[in-house]
């Protein structure tokens, strides 16, 4: 499906009236100059302003896993934008051994690319460019941090199945509960239906990526302990919420982290930066954006609020 029917298709599912229709096809076409959209509320972040977020972090899935399924990340016509624009270290095609798993990195790669476009045919000449991206010392300090390697190796997210998996969960759980903290925060109904499907699509991802954990547990017990150590430094550099989740173990699973309530959590913009940052006192930049995002949300929880 070519990026513009794609866009379109969009458009005509998300739009309520015809009036959003309007605005969202005038938002896509490729001469105009884009408006940012209204604010919720002076001390909200405006609707451009969270999408341009989301933007960044699509950038991130997208180029980590069309690499991982093709050994190239997107195309130059879906990298560009304002703020500064960065290349990307690390990553490349890996040699799966299951069709499963390869099957699944090349449907989520196709998903997270789709996901660019639409974003930035949302937004226009507003869009952000692709920021400075890590797919290398990103991973090996995460898995030294969760104890996957001993401080001095190196943690290959290319080198084999369950190594991709790995860092597959390491992003998706944080997708959803990005989308999820953001839902509030949109005022316009058009983008926040926009959302809403964007936050189904990465919770399918999750869902799959931890069944398919889940699987390999069952074989190796070490699974397991691995991603309970994963999930243990995503809450410890989080923020101060104890809501991340494991897999549980092969008698009792935990495929789906919900509340009490079955719920779905969400995490603040901040806290969402903390993670992809790698640190739980970030200020603008780390992990896996060395400069930092592009846009107007680039502050962890460790950055002086002004």
């Amino acid at each position: 499906m070519s990026d513009n029917r794609f866009i379109h298709e969009a458009i005509d599912a998300s739009a309520e009236t015809a009036q959003d229709r309007a605005k969202l096809t005038e938002l896509v076409a490729a001469a105009s100059t884009a408006a940012a959209p209204a604010t919720a509320s002076e001390d909200s972040p405006s609707d451009g302003s969270i999408l341009n977020f989301a933007l960044n972090l699509e950038y991130l899935e997208a180029e980590f896993y069309l690499r991982a399924s093709t050994g190239q990340g997107l195309p130059d016509e879906l990298i560009g934008g304002t703020g500064r624009p960065g290349d990307v270290s690390g990553g490349r095609q890996v040699e799966f051994r299951s069709p499963l798993v390869k099957n699944i990195a090349r449907e989520i790669a196709m998903d997270e690319s789709a996901h660019v476009a639409f974003l930035r045919g949302a937004l226009g000449s507003a869009a952000v460019a692709r920021p400075r991206i890590s797919l290398d010392q990103s991973f090996t300090a995460a898995a030294t941090a969760a104890g996957l390697i001993n401080p001095g190796e190196i943690f290959d997210a290319y080198a084999s199945d369950r190594n991709f998996l790995f860092a597959a969960f390491l992003f998706e759980d944080v997708g959803v509960t990005a989308f999820k903290g953001a839902a509030p925060l949109i005022s316009n109904k058009t983008y926040l239906d926009a959302a809403a499907g964007l936050l189904a699509t990465e919770a399918y991802h999750a869902g799959i990526v931890r069944a398919t954990l889940f699987s390999e547990g069952l074989a190796d017990e070490a699974v397991f302990d691995a991603v309970q150590k994963i999930s243990a430094v995503r809450n410890a550099v989080s923020g101060p919420a104890d809501d991340d989740q494991g897999l549980g173990t092969r008698d009792r699973a935990n495929l789906v982290p919900t509340d009490d309530f079955g719920r779905v959590f969400g995490r603040s913009a901040a806290e969402i930066l903390n993670i992809v940052y790698l640190d739980p006192h970030a200020e603008s930049a780390g992990g896996f954006y060395p400069d930092g995002l592009n846009g107007e949300i680039v502050r962890g929880t460790g950055a002086s609020q002004s």
